[in-house]
């Protein structure tokens, strides 16, 4: 199941409310075709599964923009929210609806914001993590990314002992976003992974776990599910069921239980699409290091990221350094590399001033 509801804030003003950062087409694959991150979330799943076994869970209002991206996903795989409840609710779900279809059915939970290279070793840690659920049935298996850098903007996975599964360990305890310092213990210990936001587990055990942890949500899905009308349910219960993460609610609990929640390690080259600097990654870089994509010219500038919906659009930069630049067609936006996470509260600020008009 790729989620794939966010509407991008911190890509604004590329991203919209309409317009969300999943579907544009903002990736670079090696054969150099541009295409959407979901598009490439999709692609990747292939790798290891049978199309008509890939669902989509997304924003209703998203739902033809989906749709029309990825004309192959079965009529029946695509899972509307009327409202975003956040990730513990998205999650039980599309657990309610797989498992309602399928009652053994095992699920792969992954990011539609995600670039994953090579495939193959996604492909491999998948494996990996069904392998877990052959062994321990009422596993919640979660991936962790093999840190590169002392990253303070991800939550981090402790790795505790082995299993009887190569590849997989348990997971001794969930940490949050950490302060430069820790993030440099973690790194130094080979103890911790990214926390990446995807998982593997039986949909059944999911919804069992939401039961123990949620059972406020868990009651609502099941009612949701068993009900005549399953759209007119939907409506009426799922905006009411408390807003809270998968990992708040359900694996940070579960954890305390041995055994109850292993981590496979997914060592590949990993970009968490969230912010300007992320996205530059997947950009030309010309000599002076600015990451560009459009009409772009830059004289004595370096370090920049310049961006361009508009192709006959010129942006020129003089003696500009470490920053972000992006036009469309309605705003403009600069600003430093380093101040590039308050983009989402520039445009709370925009969106003050100028209500439903640039959001």
């Amino acid at each position: 199941m790729i989620m794939a509801g966010g509407s991008g804030t911190r890509l604004w003003p590329l991203s919209r409310s309409a317009r969300p950062k999943q579907l544009l087409d903002v990736v670079t694959d090696e054969a150099g075709d541009v295409h959407s991150l979901l598009a490439e979330a999709f692609t990747r799943l292939r790798a290891v599964l049978p199309t008509e076994q890939i669902w989509v869970c997304t924003a209703a209002r998203y739902g033809d923009l989906v749709r029309a991206a990825l004309p192959e996903l079965g009529a029946d795989r695509l899972i509307l929210e009327p409202v975003a409840r956040d990730t513990a609710n998205a999650v039980g779900l599309a657990a309610a609806l797989v498992a309602d279809a399928d009652p053994d059915a095992e699920l792969a939970v992954v990011s539609a914001d995600h670039v994953i290279r090579p495939v193959e070793r996604f492909a491999d840690a998948l494996r990996t993590a069904y392998d877990c659920l052959a062994v321990r049935p009422r596993a919640l298996v979660t991936l962790g990314i093999t840190p590169t850098s002392p990253a303070t903007g991800f939550g981090y996975v402790q790795k505790g002992g082995p299993t009887e599964v190569a590849g997989a360990a348990e997971a001794a305890s969930f940490r949050e976003k950490p302060d430069l310092a820790t993030a440099q213990e973690y790194l130094a210990s080979g103890e911790y992974l990214w926390n990446s936001g995807m998982f593997v587990w039986r949909a059944q055990t999911v919804l069992d776990a939401l039961a123990d942890h949620l059972p406020g949500s868990a009651e609502g899905l099941a009612r949701i599910v068993a009900a005549p009308d399953r759209e007119a349910a939907l409506q009426e219960i799922f905006p009411t069921l408390q807003k809270i993460s998968v990992d708040y609610a359900v694996l940070e609990p579960a954890a305390a239980e041995p055994g109850r929640v292993l981590v496979v390690d997914l060592d590949v080259d990993w970009l968490d699409i969230g912010s300007w600097p992320a996205l530059a990654h997947t950009l030309d870089t010309d000599d002076a290091g600015n990451a560009t994509r459009g009409l772009v010219v830059a004289l004595d500038s370096s370090g920049n990221v310049v961006v361009s919906d508009d192709p006959d659009h010129l942006v020129a930069l003089v003696g500009v350094r470490d920053s972000v630049v992006v036009h469309t067609a309605d705003a403009t936006m600069v600003c430093p590399v380093g101040e590039a996470e308050r983009v989402k509260q520039l445009l709370a600020v925009v969106e003050e001033r100028f209500p439903g008009r640039y959001a």
